[in-house]
């Protein structure tokens, strides 16, 4: 199968750099990697940003990136791009009916679907769309702090109506995007994926006790609807315990970050500035080893469309406790693989905290199984297998088995 992803503005590229890659940019470059692997090509589309950078590069056998002119070939934040979105897919059109059509396209992001469609329609190419991030919610928890831009999320709503199908990366995703119009029959389930031999638990690790120590991490970019404050908050009733906050600018850029430096204040408000470390931004490489020194990974945000660090933990056998928002409904499994407690809530995940590190059986059990579960269901593999089923599915000589195809992979659809 020839595969295009169109991902504007998050080149998968990015990702061996580290500094620039953020969620997205990771997911498309692993994703088409693992699809590649299973014997399809693909090409990623995403806007060129620099004048120096070819048209096409290799990221791995079978894939290759290419650079689309639109717009100046500059960096431009992503909420900037929406202007060029019409050049965007009249290139990609162009070339298309110049090198052949592909047999389908996966546009990433909001902005990505608008330039597929403009380019797939008339070539009568099938489109799927992965949005990654909805602006209805996004406007919902950040109100006048949303930079989106004007009518977001209109497009949104137009976008996954005019597209084949629209996989979500988790149910809670479902509902939103049924409120959207978007319609149940055409939506699948898929997650995002995690990379289970790189994330993986240390052999002959035991998340029991340590002597001495009561190691609590939390991961993600310093922003505030990432609830770190809370886990901050919370740390005042788990005694002997501390928390490590891996993400945001290098350590030696912390004192100059806003969000840090409001955490620490919160700290010392808290009365546990001696027990909060920020450790900067963690390299990928750097991560696993991370994940396996924590005896509990909190995840604590107001909203969180997927949140890939609590697969990542559960990859590496540690438990997490996190809010019960967005993907975290999906991918931790409350009293399986971790716990569940609602969002801005100190108290409650003060004594989710504390059962866990109370009880050293039942953290082991809880973090192999979490191990399990990435590997069952959140493996790239699997996952590149489900995507391509909703592919498959879209082609018109599959189309009398489009139903055992999807129930043999485990897609699922809108619950």
């Amino acid at each position: 199968m020839r595969i295009a992803m169109v991902s504007e503005h998050a080149s998968p590229l990015a990702v061996l750099g580290g500094v620039d890659a953020g969620g997205q940019n990771v997911h498309v470059a692993a994703l088409a990697t693992a699809l590649a692997r299973l014997g399809h090509t693909v090409e990623v589309y995403t806007r060129r940003d620099d004048p120096g950078l070819p048209e096409a590069v290799p990221l791995a056998p079978g894939v290759q990136v290419v650079h689309v002119p639109a717009g100046p070939p500059s960096a431009l934040p992503k909420d900037d791009l929406l202007p060029h979105m019409d050049a965007f897919g009249r290139w990609l059109g162009a070339r298309w009916a110049r090198t052949g059509r592909p047999d389908v396209v996966h546009a990433h992001f909001w902005m990505s679907g608008l330039a597929a469609l403009r380019a797939a329609g008339p070539l009568g190419v099938p489109v799927v769309q992965t949005f990654h991030a909805l602006g209805s919610v996004k406007r919902r928890h950040q109100g006048a702090a949303d930079t989106s831009p004007a009518g977001r999320v209109e497009a949104e709503a137009a976008v996954g109506r005019r597209a084949d199908v629209v996989v979500a990366t988790c149910s809670d995703e479902v509902a939103e995007l049924g409120r959207l119009g978007v319609p149940a029959a055409r939506t699948r389930v898929v997650p995002c994926g995690v990379d289970v031999r790189h994330f993986s638990p240390a052999r002959g690790a035991q998340h029991g006790a340590r002597p001495g120590s009561r190691r609590l991490l939390a991961v993600g970019r310093l922003v505030e609807r990432k609830g770190v404050d809370t886990v901050v908050r919370a740390l005042a009733d788990v005694p002997g315990a501390d928390l490590r906050v891996a993400g945001g600018p290098p350590p030696d850029r912390l004192a100059d970050d806003p969000e840090a430096q409001r955490l620490l204040a919160v700290a010392r408000e808290a009365g546990v500035a001696d027990r909060v470390h920020l450790l900067g931004g963690v390299g990928h490489e750097d991560m696993p080893a991370l994940l396996r020194s924590a005896d509990v990974v909190v995840a604590a945000p107001w909203y969180e469309p997927f949140g890939i660090v609590p697969v990542e933990a559960a990859a590496c056998g540690v438990p997490v406790v996190g809010s019960a928002v967005g993907g975290l409904l999906d991918t931790v499994r409350h009293g399986v693989t971790g716990t569940l407690v609602p969002p801005r809530d100190p108290a409650a995940l003060a004594e989710a905290v504390r059962d866990l590190l109370d009880d050293d059986e039942r953290r082991a059990a809880y973090g192999r199984a979490a191990r399990r579960a990435a590997v069952a269901h959140y493996a790239w593999d699997r996952v590149a297998a489900r995507t391509a089923a909703v592919y498959d599915s879209l082609l018109p000589a599959a189309a009398p088995a489009r139903t055992a195809a999807l129930a043999g992979t485990g897609v699922v659809g809108a619950r």
